[in-house]
């Protein structure tokens, strides 16, 4: 397996999507009739991480052939996901996907990693995860030799490659971690290290989720991907934020004799994220803090630490949209924090000692986290702080993955989390019989995902390698 990794370029990606209609002649799937020339389709590496790209070239076509590349993979519950795109070889009968564009299909122009991200699933608002990170996804990439408009049985590729998508990098050692309260996976690079620290938290599908922990853990981080209900003996359901166990998962992180101190990083997105923040303002130990499309302010459960109990921000339930897709968006439900009466549920985030960094997408309809970044920076600025900064990605959605990734633009969850007898969370909890919509356009959102990557390794490499005495 091919263990380079990308680097980051440092400079964020401007999307733009030609409008030129280009009108293509419909042919059949069946391919060209008669002797043909011997078509050979290459991508590199075959074998790599997920978050590494893959050079995809097509030799032996006649030239100016119009083709259709294809790309498909199944889940671990054999759902499946596929994208294709139309393009056009050069006079020498070639096509290389780094300086090719499309000229339809499920994206248009030139973007070598297209394939991957413009993957769509078969079944109805489903999301694609990686649950086992110790296997790969196996993605299976065709070549037609005509412009197959539609999917069909009896099309027979004329050139095709599987490339395997891992999760786990050679040598990083993935540790279960079930030590007093604290769930979760933690991920150590190959060494004796010391390494910086990161936990790693997802939202509101709860489990344990560690795709995200074992990429990093391959750029030289120690991950630890924390659990905090519907996993194990955890709660089954969020009743409420107990900061007191992830302060546990933050000092457990710390004691590791492979962990570089004297902070840890925090990684969070949507719930996570407002969890996230929450670590940022009252632990000691969290000195780099990532809250991607995530809340400033409490809401659906009430808020424990120590002595302190907060109460959430109220929801409504008909503020509620629906998509014509039939899924809902959040985006409007939930009470305004910037009201006299909701400042209490506020993070008082400029008791945060470390570093912020908001990774924002534009089009999130989920939740209005360009608002409630905002919200936040002013906040610190009112205060003298100058800790905080925000990564803003027009055309992004909510649920920003590591790079190419498909974009789920709407998706079911399963059960999360409900206080049923509690008015403030029936609105959360009414969600769960629809799907809900995230947002986003799918280059744009692909764009967006590289880039942050790349931008969240910088910034945790930065701020925890620091000394104590810079801290």
């Amino acid at each position: 397996m091919n263990n380079t990794s990308q680097r980051a370029t440092g400079k964020c990606p401007v999307l733009a999507v030609g409008s030129t209609r280009i009108l293509l002649p419909i042919a059949s799937c069946r391919g060209i009739q008669g002797q043909s020339p011997m078509f050979q389709l290459t991508a590199t590496p075959a074998s790599a991480l997920s978050d590494e790209p893959v050079h995809i070239r097509a030799t032996g076509l006649p030239p100016l052939q119009l083709v259709t590349l294809a790309a498909s993979l199944k889940d671990e519950k054999g759902h499946l996901y596929r994208s294709k795109a139309f393009y056009r070889a050069d006079e020498a009968g070639e096509l290389d996907l780094k300086q090719a564009p499309a000229v339809g299909g499920d994206y248009v122009g030139v973007h070598p990693m297209g394939l991957f991200w413009s993957m769509k699933p078969d079944r109805p608002f489903g999301r694609l995860l990686k649950r086992d990170v110790n296997s790969p996804f196996l993605v299976t990439l065709d070549l037609y030799d005509s412009v197959c408009s539609h999917d069909s049985a009896t099309a027979q590729p004329r050139a095709s490659q599987v490339v395997q998508r891992w999760f786990l990098s050679p040598g990083t050692q993935r540790v279960p971690i079930r030590e007093g309260r604290v769930r979760g996976a933690l991920f150590l690079p190959p060494g004796e290290g010391p390494f910086p620290g990161i936990v790693d938290m997802f939202g509101g599908l709860g489990g344990l989720i560690e795709f995200r922990a074992s990429l990093l853990a391959a750029h030289g981080f120690a991950v630890l991907a924390l659990a905090y209900f519907a996993y194990e003996d955890l709660p089954k359901l969020l009743r409420e934020v107990d900061l007191e166990y992830f302060e546990e998962a933050a000092n457990l992180l710390l004691a590791h004799p492979k962990i570089r101190g004297p902070g840890i990083g925090v990684l969070s997105v949507s719930k996570g994220a407002e969890i996230g923040l929450a670590m940022a303002c009252f632990l000691k130990q969290v000195v780099a803090t990532v809250c991607i499309n995530g809340p400033t302010a409490l809401y659906d459960f009430p808020f424990r630490y120590r002595g302190l109990v907060m109460s959430p921000i109220p929801s409504f339930l008909e503020r509620m949209q629906v998509h014509v897709s039939g899924a809902v968006s959040l985006l409007h439900y939930r009470g305004d924090p910037r009201e006299k009466l909701n400042q209490r549920s506020v993070f008082p985030i400029e008791k945060a000692q470390g570093q912020i960094l908001f990774i924002i997408g534009e089009d999130d309809q989920s939740t209005n986290s360009k608002e409630y970044a905002k919200q936040a920076l002013e906040q610190l600025k009112s205060h003298g702080r100058s800790n905080g900064r925000m990564l803003l990605y027009p055309g992004a959605g909510h649920l920003l993955e590591p790079p190419y990734a498909p974009l789920c633009y709407a998706s079911r969850i399963y059960p999360v989390s409900a206080l049923l007898n509690n008015p403030i969370s029936v609105s959360y909890n009414y969600s769960l019989s629809q799907p809900l919509l995230w947002g986003g356009d799918p280059a744009a959102h692909a764009a967006a995902q590289e880039h942050a990557w790349g931008e969240i390794q910088k910034f945790f490499r930065l701020h925890l390698t620091q000394t104590r005495s810079q801290l």
